[in-house]
């Protein structure tokens, strides 16, 4: 508005504005008392627009011309008095109205006075057009401020990471909006006095320790206030190191469901009190941040809940894993070692029975032995011994000629020769993986071809298990009741933060696709080489 209005400012209408503070120098005091008395008698505006209408009559700027005033602080009186009067909720068209009174005012002076200068007239009717433009210009400027204010609360909202940064902007946008100079916001738990969330910004704003806040002064804090450095109420200013820096201080309550659950409070080095528009605009930005923080409170507490959940899930996992290996041990240690001790008493015992009582104990001894054949294939599926002790290629290569010996299917490995160790828990569901997709298609693919692509990066491990068997429908499958092969394949994934992706649809067969992350991968061989060794 400045760069667009100073065109206006020129010999013509500083000649007419300084003709008028000369010949009614003496008179400009009484006509601003009249001026002010109409506006009163008006009854339509208070005593802030009073002052701010005053400070921008055609007598206002014939005055600060006789003080040789330059145009340029004219037109920053007029930009200040029209941001003023938006912020008082006086339209640009109210303000011309009763700028209107003053020209009625003005005019008995002027029949009274000298001849008019020829530039007068001219120079008065260009000065309300510039006023005018300047109410306009500043009237929408505060709108503009308004909608931006509420556009960064809202971007502060999307782009926070947590709830304390989330709190944090938007204390710094509301301390920038309302000009103060330091801001403290405290959130109540449960409506008491206790402090479950706060933000600071300026002076002192990183020591700031909240109190606990007693009954008495939750009920003061319940309203909105303006408070002075060393007024009674100053003892409501919860950062007393804030209280001791600023003049004065806004102090703005946040209510939910009816009970006070939070304050902001800004401070000024000034004795600045607000504006009704600053004021409108300070409480519906409060709610807003209320109601952002307790969004945000609410995803923190179900993340929170989310990882306990996937804490137990892994947790589970593991005890699952380790219960495998203690009964594959005891497997080993009692029942296959009893077995085996059968089957060598039974060989003994054998040789000393007659011949016609040797043919029973020979069948005897065979159902040993497929017994002890049968245990020792639960051991190596309960926990392998060669994924422990090799890793993961060479037990897969087990795992799949063991499957060949069981089921008619033409398995082809595509896996690299050399893989290295990866982390336990990579290899170990891997290995899961493989097993679950065998134990699916010898049960219900029906397939005769069966490829398993696996290799690895420095940053991910990824595996591919695709037949051309019968195939099925994903999404039924999926949300089956009591069939926790699939769910249980992708929770698994999941721990270790992967992807798995299904495709298959009846009679064209079923890819099994899996990507896991190998972060930390040195660290975690490190470790896992020392846990070993431990064993």
């Amino acid at each position: 508005m400045v760069a667009g209005a100073e065109g206006f400012f020129n010999a013509e209408l500083v000649g007419g504005l300084a003709w008028l503070g000369e010949v009614l120098e003496p008179h400009f005091p009484r006509l601003e008392q009249q001026y002010r008395l109409r506006l009163r008698r008006a009854g339509s505006y208070d005593a802030k627009q009073i002052k701010a209408l005053s400070a921008i009559t055609v007598g206002a700027a014939a005055r600060m011309i006789r003080e040789n005033a330059p145009p340029e602080a004219l037109l920053e009186q007029i930009n200040y008095s029209g941001r003023r009067l938006a912020k008082l909720n006086l339209s640009p068209r109210q303000a011309l109205e009763a700028l209107k009174i003053y020209d009625a005012v003005l005019e008995p002076a002027l029949r009274k006075a000298p001849p008019a200068d020829p530039r007068f007239a001219a120079a008065r009717e260009r000065y309300s057009f510039c006023v005018a433009l300047g109410l306009n210009n500043a009237f929408h400027l505060v709108q503009r401020a308004e909608a931006d204010a509420y556009y960064q609360l809202f971007q502060a909202e999307l782009e926070a990471k947590n709830l304390d940064e989330l709190l944090l902007q938007f204390l710094n946008n509301l301390t920038s909006v309302c000009q103060a100079q330091a801001g403290r916001l405290l959130l109540f738990r449960d409506g008491g006095g206790t402090c479950w969330a706060k933000a600071a910004t300026g002076e002192c704003g990183g020591d700031w320790q909240p109190p606990h806040v007693p009954r008495r002064q939750l009920e003061q804090l319940s309203r909105t206030r303006y408070i002075r450095q060393g007024e009674r109420a100053e003892s409501l200013i919860l950062d007393k190191a804030m209280a001791r820096l600023h003049r004065s201080f806004w102090s703005v309550p946040l209510f939910a469901r009816g009970s006070l659950a939070g304050v902001i409070q800004l401070g000024f080095s000034t004795e600045r009190s607000w504006l009704p528009r600053e004021l409108h605009l300070l409480n519906g930005a409060v709610q807003q941040c209320l109601q952002a923080a307790e969004k945000a409170r609410l995803v923190q507490d179900l993340g929170a809940r989310e990882e306990q959940i996937r804490q137990l899930s892994e947790h589970m996992w593991q005890v699952e894993e380790e219960e495998r290996r203690r009964i594959s041990r005891e497997l080993h240690d009692e029942a296959g070692q009893s077995l085996l001790f059968i089957r060598l008493q039974l060989e003994m015992l054998e040789r000393t029975l007659p011949d016609e009582a040797r043919g029973r104990l020979a069948e005897i001894r065979d159902v040993t032995e497929r017994t002890i054949v049968e245990i020792r294939r639960i051991i190596a599926a309960l926990s392998p011994s060669v994924l422990e002790q090799l890793g993961l290629v060479p037990a897969l290569r087990q795992l799949t000629a063991r499957f060949r010996r069981m089921h008619p299917v033409r398995v082809r490995l595509h896996m690299p020769l050399k893989l290295g160790r990866l982390p336990r828990e990579a290899e170990i569901i891997t290995y899961r993986l493989v097993q679950e997709c065998y134990n699916n298609i010898a049960k219900h693919s029906a397939a005769s071809t069966v490829n398993i692509y696996l290799r690895s990066t420095d940053r991910y491990l990824e595996l591919r298990v695709e037949d051309d068997g019968v195939g099925f429908e994903v999404d039924s499958a999926l949300k089956k009741r009591n069939s926790f092969g699939l769910s249980g394949m992708r929770e698994r994934v999941t721990l270790l933060g992967g992807t798995l992706e299904i495709q298959s649809s009846k009679a064209r067969g079923t890819a099994v696709k899996v990507s896991l992350p190998l972060t930390g991968r040195r660290e975690t061989r490190a470790k896992d080489a020392s846990a070993r060794t431990r064993t």
